[in-house]
This record gives structure tokens, sequence and C-alpha cells, in this order.
């Protein structure tokens, strides 16, 4: 393998596939954690991600990997902050990291096999770009002669939420790497401790710099069935629009495993960096209520919130709603529209598995807001019933929704603010704020947004059948298919 001069630009890789489900109310699986901004006042997890590796002069523009479900909310984000990506190759089912990294190298390897790739989660806190930059180039340093280097971060508590990673030998160039002794995942807090006196234990962060055609080899060696089944699902992905939807019959067969149990913790080309870039992983409510701004009592609080005698709690109200809360101590309470979760912050662990078991009971506010983004904008419902359901509906600026009709109900339209365009069995016409129309059942329409402010109606359905599949899509901008 021959070594590159110049290691630059490294291809960032950014893992945007992640459900977020431990962060639940606020992130659920139609629209997770990497998505919301959690730690900015506008710039969502996955904005901050792309942005801290947009310098053109080390990196190119980076390949996302994304759930199919998140196609169009990761593509506007990413023209929201000025990010125009290499790719977006969508995931069609979740497989955990590896298979991840096994399509991302694949796709690179094909142009450039000897491409640097950094492998960064996007769901991740860094205060420090400059010490995660340093790190970067250190690390590209030894990738570029082979090696497959993680940063390992410096811990300043003994935490059981993290795994760990042991430091083996120092390498003799380039100073500042070592080699991987092991990996733990997760210890107890007797363990914790003991790591964190010996200094030889560091956080493992989940991020990765190496070669292309180092990563393809070690997963030729070691999970060989994984990396055929990701380039089967290469060989068959499908152009839509600016995404590559990976082959969904292969890619199910992909093993769902992490890059750690596939790869790292097997290979002998590991090598770790320690790093300081002010990291956390954003896991949990309790990692969140720490890297947040605190108040003179220790309760991190957001949205409109009334608290007495209440200590090291974090209170989040993320709606118009008020919450109040009375002596309170080391609690958690979240407040959404729709949903509320209270528990003792050291219980936040466990949340992950109470959103799994209300999916597995058919609770649909486990998975779902209740705004649903869609590529043209949003809709949220406001009441319902037997016969009827009352939405509001927000259409960006030139969004347009599917030319579509309904076999069982009806609709009918109150403009609020902006201006609708509208195409009602071939005849045109617009509405103004105030102004109403009405659909009847079986009439092709579309709805669009020419204007360059938002739209923003009222939607009345009216039927014996009010569900989302009550949709026939004649023409779609977005190639999109009926539900």
């Amino acid at each position: 393998m021959t070594a590159s001069n110049n290691p630059f630009p490294i291809q960032p890789v950014i893992l945007s596939g992640g459900a977020g489900t431990r962060l639940w109310p606020l992130s659920r699986e139609a629209y997770p954690k990497q998505l919301l901004p959690l730690q900015h006042e506008t710039l969502s997890l996955l904005q901050q991600t792309a942005l801290r590796v947009a310098d053109p002069g080390l990196f190119s523009p980076p390949l996302l990997m994304a759930s199919q479900e998140h196609r169009f909310l990761v593509a506007e984000q990413m023209r929201a902050c000025e990010v125009l990506p290499e790719a977006i190759l969508l995931e069609p089912v979740g497989r955990n990291t590896a298979p991840a990294i096994a399509s991302a190298a694949l796709l690179t390897a094909g142009v450039s096999p000897e491409k640097i790739l950094a492998i960064l989660p996007a769901d991740h806190r860094i205060d420090d770009t400059t010490e995660l930059i340093r790190c970067m180039k250190l690390a590209a340093e030894s990738a570029a002669n082979g090696a497959i280097v993680t940063f390992g971060i410096t811990p300043d508590a003994p935490e059981t939420g993290y795994g760990y990673i042991e430091c083996g030998p120092a390498e003799a160039a380039p100073r500042g790497l070592f080699g991987i002794a092991s990996f733990t995942e997760k210890p107890d807090a007797h363990r914790a401790r003991e790591y964190v006196e010996s200094e030889r234990y560091f956080w493992n962060s989940g991020i990765f710099v190496a070669r292309a055609d180092s990563l393809l080899e070690e997963f030729d060696r070691f999970c060989p069935e994984l990396l055929e089944a990701c380039r089967s699902s290469l060989d068959t992905a499908e152009r839509d629009l600016d995404f590559q939807r990976l082959g969904n019959e292969a890619f199910t067969r992909a093993p769902a495993i992490s890059f750690d149990h596939a790869v790292m913790e097997h290979t002998g080309k590991g090598r770790v960096i320690p790093c300081d870039p002010g990291w956390s992983d954003l896991g949990s409510w309790k990692s969140l209520w720490q890297n947040s701004p605190r108040d003179e009592f220790g309760n991190s609080i957001s949205g409109r919130v009334q608290a007495r005698e209440v200590r090291n709690s974090y209170l989040h109200s993320a709606d118009k709603r008020l919450l109040a809360a009375i002596g309170l101590e080391n609690m958690l309470v979240v407040s959404t529209r729709d949903s509320v979760l209270v528990a003792p912050m050291e219980e936040s662990g466990r949340v992950g598995r109470l959103v799994e078991a209300m999916k597995r009971e058919g609770i649909a506010e486990a998975e779902h807001h209740p705004v649903c983004h869609r590529p043209w904008g949003s809709y949220e419902t406001l009441a319902e019933s037997e016969n009827f359901k009352v939405k509001r509906i927000l259409v960006k600026p030139g969004g347009s929704l599917s030319l579509q009709y309904h076999h069982h109900r009806s609709e009918h339209w109150v403009v609020v603010s902006g201006t609708a365009s509208i195409l009602c069995d071939e005849k045109r016409q617009q509405l103004q704020a105030n102004e109403s129309l009405y659909i009847p059942a079986g009439m092709s329409h579309r709805l669009a947004n020419d204007q360059q402010v938002p739209l923003v109606l009222i939607e009345v359905q009216c039927g014996s059948y009010l569900g989302e599949d009550d949709i026939v899509r004649l023409e779609d901008v977005y190639g999109r298919r009926a539900p």
C-alpha cells in the first residue's frame, strides 16, 4: 500500500441514520435528534456536524448516510446551511454503523481507493472544532499509511453510559497516537472509576479516520458477508432526485452490527488518538442536562416553565403550554404538545426501552410527532373525530403538494396567510388570506406556493375514512409514490 504524500482533502462521511429514541418525546423515529437544534438556537446537530468539516482546503463535500424516511429533511437542512453534499445514500432499513460505513467506503473506493474518510456521527456535540481538526490532521497522517484511527475522548468522570478504549503502546510516528489494547462496552461504576484513575482509558467517540481501501480490506477479512451485501445493495442502487437509494433486498441481508464489533475489536490496524474537543454523544436526557447551561440551583430550564424549590433537574416545555414544577430534585420533565415524560434523572437511560415497548403496543406517539414534515413543508393535526379532521398546513416558498385525489373524503381549505396557487380539475386559481375553497371527493387537485413567503391554511377533512393512505398521486415533483 503506497502512502499518499498529501492526505487532503479528506472525505467526510456523516452518519445520520439513527432514530434517537433515548431523547423521546422530543426526538422520535420520524424526526430524530440529529435533526433537532438541541445545542444551538437554529442549527441542528446534523448541520453543526456538516459545518465543522466544511473547509474546502481540508475536506471534500460530505457524503451523507441517511434513512430514506428522512431524505427530504436531510436535504433541506443541508440546503439551509449552504452545504452541497457529494452524495446522499439512503438506507432502506436501519442496520447500525458497520453496513453504513462499508457502503460509504465502497462508493468512495469506486472512484479513489486511497481516499481518506473521516466518519462522523451526526448527533454528537463538539465544542472545540480547532482541537477536532488538529486530531483529524494527525489521524489522516497515520491513516494514509493504512491505519484505522479512532478518537479517544479524555474522560472527566467515571461515565457508565459510554464505551471505553484502552491505550496500547505509543506510535513512533506520528506522535500522539497509540495502539489499541482493548475495547470495553459501558462498564459498571466501579470499573469506570478504575478506568478514569488509570489514565490509560478513553471514551469511545465513534469517530474514525481511514483510507477507503483499508476499511474494505478489514471488512473483507472479518465480515465478508456484510461487505458482499453492501456491494450488492450499491450495485442495485437507484437514483431518486438528489439521492441514491441502496438496494432494499441486498442491504436487508447485511447483519445489524456496529463498526466497533465488526472490525475495530479484531483488526491489527486500529489506532487511537486522545482528543479533548468538548465532546458528548447526547445519548440520554441526563447527558443533555449535563451539557446544557444550568442556573444556580443546577437546573436546565427551557420553554415556558415556572419552577419553585427545584434542584438539579431538567425541565423542558416544547410548546406554548406552561410547565409548572414544585419541590423536585434530580428529576426529568419534558412536555411536548402530545406527550409528557417524567422520570428520575438517573433513570433517563431507560427511555429508549420504554419507547420500544410503546411501539410494540402500537402507540403512535412513540414514533411520530404531532407536526409531520414533508418536502413541501409540514402539517399538524389540530382536532379529529370519527368523521372529520382539522389540520394546519404550512407550504414553504416554492413548495408544491402532489397532484392527487381522495376516494373517501372531501376537503375545505381556508387560507390564513400567504397566497395559495391551486389546480382543481385542470382549472387554476389563487386564494388570498381569508378566502376558502371546497374540494369534493374524487376531484383532482394540487396545492402550491409560488410566492416568497410561507403559505398557511386550515384544512377541514370530512368523510367516512380520513387515513393518510387515501391519497391517489397522479404527479409528484418529489418522486413520491402513493402510500
